[in-house]
This record gives structure tokens, C-alpha cells and sequence, in this order.
């Protein structure tokens, strides 16, 4: 069974307004409401997709009542760890009018207790048969970055793939079990390496000193530049077709779920790769915090470009 993991996740709130006015009463024109993480954003796309899943994580009071009915309305199969405290609500504010603006406001999440914690190290442990797992996102208050290096630790025992997402500590940490892939975007990729990179040269020398690191194959998403794969002894580049971009939130969670599909599908890594890269083409594509389906990504795929790195070296 393929596994998501979102240990901080959310209901997105998304609404939209003509324009933003912080001087007067400011009209909601529409709203809806999302399940949201990069975990259950992961599953949703795999559900979408066809691919089976389970996603994993904490939920807690009415918010987590309401995620955990969103998911199952989409068909996502859920198994979360209850807490005391109440799930986070984001807030995401879209302008309709002038160049469209987007406010994201971001919430902290539950404080969760230590036994909490170790009931969800528990189920983890008690995992059967787990083929993949994908992991990212930010912590909750009261998980040290260490989680994520000891939660990759266990399903490297029990045989799973692991594809780590996540930045800053988290990513350092998670690095540290030698995970089989990691997906950093541009920016997370810098503060990794502790240096601006700013062209594909350079990304993909880092991505080189990362694997030296342990980790088995590095992706970086690079927006509309599209997404490189650096592996033992291949390196590729997936660039998506200029299209109108109505959504900027959730696209690296979408190309996540597009590259385990072609996982799931023991697909090679050029192929994964251009199913990651349409799977966040696609969710660009949709507004709000909606994500890709089968047919979105299946119609972008003939789109994707492809270079083949090494054999341009040569």
C-alpha cells in the first residue's frame, strides 16, 4: 500500500475578492473550503489518478472532523491519529481584479503531546506491507525536525520507497536517513546547499552534492523552468508548455503525486519525471485549491518536454 504523511494538515479556506482594501470593508464574492498539506494534497491527486493510498497524520475538533469528511466525499482512505488540539484553518485571498493577486495566511496548528507523537511513531511501526510513502510539509508545535528522520528511518526498514518534501530543518533532518527522493523547489534547494543557485548548471551540481549525502535521487521544481531528476548517472529535465496559470498553491504536491504514479506504475525515471511535471502543470491550471485529475494530467502529458542531460554532455 502506497502512504501519505501530513503532519500538520488543514482545511484551505480559500475565498475570492475583486480587489483587497485594508482601509474598508472588503465583499467575499465566493469562498470554498479544501482538505489541505502537502500529505493530503498528495493523496487527493493519487486519488484522482487511480492509485490507491492511505493518507496519515493527526486531526483534531471540528476542523479535523470536517478534513477527515472531505477526504472521504473525494474518496481518499484516511487512518489519523486524534488529537486534543484543533487542525489549523489557512486562509488564501484571490483578487479577480487587476494583476490577481494572492494573500496566503498560514496557521500554526495544534500543540501535540508527547504520547500523541507516539502513537502516531506506533502506527507507523505497525504499517502493513508498505510499498511508498511520501512525507513533507511543516511540523506541528511540540514534533522536533527529527521526526521526519526517524519516520524514514522505520519505512526504510520495512522496505518502502520514501520521497521526502519538506525545507529548511526539516529537509536536513529528513536527509539524514537517506531518503530515495527528495524534492526541494528552487529556493528550499539554496538554503540546502547555503548558496543562491541560478541556473540549471548549478542546480543540478548541487542536486550531485546532495545525493553524496545518502539521498538516493534528488528533484527540483523550478516552476515554469519545470523540474529537474538527478539520479546515479541520469539527469533530466521536464519543461511544461506556457499555459494560463489561475492557481499557485499545491502544484509541488501535485508534481509529488504525478512522479509516485509513474512509481506506482514502475514507470523509468524520465517517465515519472513528465508525470510529475503535467500533474503540477495541470493543478496550475485549476482555481483555487482544486487539484488535477486523471484526465488534467493525462492530456498534459504529450505536452511535457524532455532533455536528456547526460547524453547532451557528451
Amino acid at each position: 500500500m502506497i502512504y501519505t504523511l501530513a503532519l500538520n494538515p488543514a482545511i484551505d479556506r480559500t475565498m475570492w475578492v475583486e480587489r483587497m482594501d485594508f482601509h474598508a470593508t472588503t465583499r467575499v464574492r465566493r469562498e470554498s473550503r479544501y482538505p489541505g498539506g502537502k500529505g493530503i494534497d498528495v493523496s487527493r491527486v493519487l486519488t484522482g489518478l487511480g492509485v490507491p493510498n492511505v493518507a496519515l497524520g493527526f486531526v483534531g475538533g471540528f476542523v479535523g472532523d470536517e478534513l477527515e469528511c472531505r477526504l472521504g466525499y473525494e474518496g481518499v482512505q484516511t487512518d489519523m491519529v486524534r488529537v486534543s488540539g484543533e487542525t489549523r484553518t489557512n486562509i488564501i485571498v484571490n483578487e479577480t481584479a487587476g494583476d490577481g493577486r494572492h494573500l496566503l495566511l498560514t496557521a500554526k496548528g495544534p500543540k501535540i503531546d508527547p504520547h500523541e507523537l507516539g502513537t502516531l511513531f506506533r502506527k507507523i511501526e505497525n504499517l502493513s506491507e508498505p510499498s511508498m510513502m511520501a512525507i513533507g510539509g511543516s511540523l506541528p508545535r511540540g514534533v522536533h525536525p527529527d521526526a521526519y528522520r526517524r519516520i524514514i528511518t522505520i519505512m526504510k526498514r520495512k522496505g518502502a520507497m520514501t520521497i521526502l518534501d519538506a525545507d529548511g530543518e526539516n529537509l536536513r533532518s529528513g536527509i539524514q536517513a537517506g531518503p530515495d527522493y527528495i524534492k526541494p523547489n528552487r529556493h528550499e534547494m539554496s538554503e540546502l546547499v547555503g548558496r543562491e543557485l541560478n541556473g540549471l548548471e548549478e542546480i543540478v551540481q548541487a542536486a550531485e552534492e546532495v545525493r553524496s549525502q545518502g539521498v538516493g535521487t534528488v528533484l527540483v521544481s523550478m516552476g515554469a523552468d519545470g523540474m529537474v531528476a538527478v539520479g546515479d548517472g541520469k539527469r533530466y529535465l521536464a519543461t511544461p508548455p506556457k499555459v494560463e496559470t489561475v492557481n499557485n498553491v499545491g502544484l509541488g504536491d501535485s508534481a509529488v503525486a504525478g512522479f509516485m504514479y509513474g512509481l506506482a506504475n514502475r514507470f523509468e525515471l524520465k517517465d515519472c519525471l513528465v508525470h510529475g511535471t503535467a500533474a503540477g502543470t495541470a493543478t496550475a491550471m485549476k482555481p483555487g485549491t482544486a487539484r488535477a485529475n486523471r484526465e488534467d494530467v493525462m492530456a498534459m502529458v504529450p505536452r511535457i518536454g524532455l532533455r536528456d542531460l547526460m547524453r547532451e554532455e557528451k
